[in-house]
């Protein structure tokens, strides 16, 4: 009887203890099942317009290939604006630059590569775009803006590449020795196999011994 007594007890401890924290409790354990499904709804979605998008690259390849600059460009277009999360979109953008850039087109290259800038999050990309942005605004002799777009700290793995673009820029503009300096530092940062070292080496080779006034 005693047990009995005892148990009746903590049943209503129990009860009273639910009354007080049942609905929290309830509520709670509500939103993280909906934090989970929401979850999983985003990563399958995410998951879609990645293999979507995949599908659109593959048909602005082959207009890249088939040299179609009008259709790049509407495929790039509709992958920026549809998929503009996925890493398709920014290499989207740099195909679609480079078509607009060989075109002459530097106005909407250099506005494609801008995006890039802005909205890739994988800093490898951003690199390359800047790169590409300062040979665009060198076409266009908007030399200040080339080096401007140059000055960010790049991965070390695109440190030749910068340091290049940043030569050809001062060469330009007949600063020699700086140009000088700059094509060094690229090919001091280029390792035997990079594929750059060679034309750097004969940008350095065909400097003049002096800078002319």
């Amino acid at each position: 009887m005693a047990y009995d007594l005892e148990e009746q007890e903590q049943l209503a401890q129990l009860r009273a203890w639910w009354q007080k924290y049942g609905n929290l409790i309830t509520t709670v354990v509500t939103l993280v099942l909906l934090g989970i499904a929401a979850y999983n709804g985003w990563r399958w979605y995410e998951r879609d317009q990645a293999k979507t998008a995949a599908g659109a690259y593959g048909q602005l390849e082959q207009a890249v290939q088939a040299r179609d600059a009008a259709k790049v460009q509407t495929l790039a277009n509709s992958i920026i604006e549809h998929y503009g999360r996925t890493a398709y979109a920014v290499m989207a953008a740099l195909q679609a630059a480079k078509v607009n850039a060989d075109l002459g087109e530097l106005g909407k290259a250099a506005e494609q590569l801008q995006w890039v800038i802005d909205k890739s999050g994988h800093e490898e990309l951003r690199a390359i775009a800047r790169v590409r942005l300062a040979g665009v605004l060198l076409d266009e002799k908007k030399f200040d803006a080339a080096l401007q777009a140059l000055a960010f700290d790049a991965p070390a793995g695109y440190l030749p590449s910068v340091l290049d673009r940043r030569g050809d820029v001062l060469l330009a503009q007949n600063k020699i020795d700086e140009a000088r300096a700059a094509y060094r530092d690229a090919l001091a940062k280029a390792d035997a196999q990079h594929p750059l070292r060679a034309i750097i080496q004969l940008k350095l080779d065909a400097l003049p011994a002096t800078a002319t006034s």
